[in-house]
């Protein structure tokens, strides 16, 4: 029923001559009906000229919108002819009190100013030309009743462009929003990159020493030159897949590593290292290690490393005082897992807004970096309490 009533109003809302043709219908209807009532205050009954400007007043709303002013003023014109010559107004009244509200809504402050100059304005014509004491008592009654219309009608127009620059804001944030998160999935591209670039550098090393040991002991020793090959064309298979993954996204500006790029990268079998040095940075941590571990692929080694890290660094900053961490590393048949666990509750000091900081860049860079090995990662809030990210990284040849 909602969403039905939200359609209607957005379709009445692109077609504005419909609402307003039905309200003009209406005020003809009850000025018709007017008509052939008995007159009030002793009235002259109108004779057909004026009974047509009536109606043709109150069909004129029809086209409040496009021309409230013009509106508004043949209004004026016709009602203050009948005032004077002493003939029934009959909804001409409540016409101008639409279009007072229509070039308030619509058009601009100086062009409602205007408008309520020229409704006043006739309001004292009226008054002075000389009518009935029953006419103008009406006429000063009505004045109080045409300035609440204006003031109406201009809250309601300052309230739509209140919402319309909360809306443009709120666009202006997303796009801003949109364009750090690419920039940021672009920087961590870049990373990984560089990264993948010193791990296939090692395969093509490894290779060569290969080869030339092959090469010395060809003809002395065909076994040993035979194993040489075959951990070549291991190496080599490796280092071919690490390439398949990292297509598309090579796409650095600099293809020189810098002095500290060039070691070899860090691994799972690292991380007993990294949490004794989050350990001294006052965060209490426990790392399990489940199932047989394997040799892993060093893209998939580097990025488990680098998530974990990821992860831990948030709970230190943002886990709050007394936060505990849990680490998990999975071995299975086909699959390899991480999950970094904390029953933190939130900062001390939260931020000065009143929020709690959400994820950032890294963990936005940790998403391209498990979607590359084709894993499924989960960030989010942990049952009873805390924080939980999990990533699950499908292995080939139950490696």
């Amino acid at each position: 029923m909602r969403t039905t009533l939200g359609g209607l109003r957005a379709w009445l809302g692109d077609r504005p001559l419909v609402p307003d043709a039905l309200l003009a219908a209406l005020l003809v209807a009850a000025a018709l009906a007017r008509l052939i009532s008995p007159l009030p205050y002793g009235a002259r009954p109108p004779g057909l000229a004026e009974a047509v400007a009536v109606l043709l007043g109150c069909a004129a709303v029809a086209v409040r919108r496009k021309w409230p002013f013009t509106l508004l003023c043949a209004l004026e014109t016709t009602h203050l002819s009948l005032v004077v010559a002493g003939h029934e107004t009959s909804m001409l009244d409540t016409a101008i009190l639409i279009a007072v509200y229509s070039v308030a809504a619509h058009r601009g402050l100086a062009v409602s100013l205007a408008a309520l100059g020229v409704d006043l304005l006739a309001v004292l014509v009226g008054v002075a030309s000389g009518v009935g004491a029953e006419t103008r008592t009406v006429l000063l009654v009505g004045a109080p009743v045409v300035v609440t219309a204006w003031v109406v009608g201009r809250s309601l127009r300052m309230r739509r462009a209140y919402l319309a620059e909360l809306k443009d804001r709120a666009e202006r944030l997303e796009r801003a929003r949109d364009a750090d998160t690419r920039a940021a999935r672009a920087e961590e591209r870049s990373r990984i990159a560089r990264e993948l670039h010193d791990v296939v550098a090692h395969h093509v090393s490894v290779m060569t020493v290969q080869a030339a040991a092959a090469r010395r002991i060809l003809t002395t020793n065909p076994q040993g030159a035979g194993e040489a090959l075959s951990a070549i064309e291991e190496v080599g298979r490796t280092a071919m897949a690490e390439m398949r993954n990292i297509v598309g996204v090579l796409r650095t500006d600099d293809g020189r590593a810098g002095p500290a790029e060039r070691g070899p990268q860090p691994g799972t079998l690292e991380l007993p290292a990294l949490v004794e040095q989050m350990r001294e940075a006052g965060l209490p941590i426990q790392l399990w290690t489940e199932g047989e571990s394997g040799d892993l692929p060093p893209g998939i080694d580097l990025a488990a490393y680098r998530l974990v890290q990821e992860a831990l660094t948030n709970t230190l900053r943002h886990a709050g005082p007394g936060a505990r961490a849990w680490v998990t590393v999975r071995h299975e048949p086909g699959e390899f897992s991480v999950r970094i666990e904390d029953d933190g509750r939130g900062p001390a000091d939260p931020r000065p807004d009143g929020e709690r900081p959400g994820p950032g860049h890294g963990l936005v860079g940790i998403r391209e970096r498990v979607a590359l090995y084709g894993g499924m990662l989960r960030i989010g809030p942990r049952a009873g309490g805390g924080f939980e990210v999990r990533a699950r990284f499908p292995l080939k040849d139950g490696r």
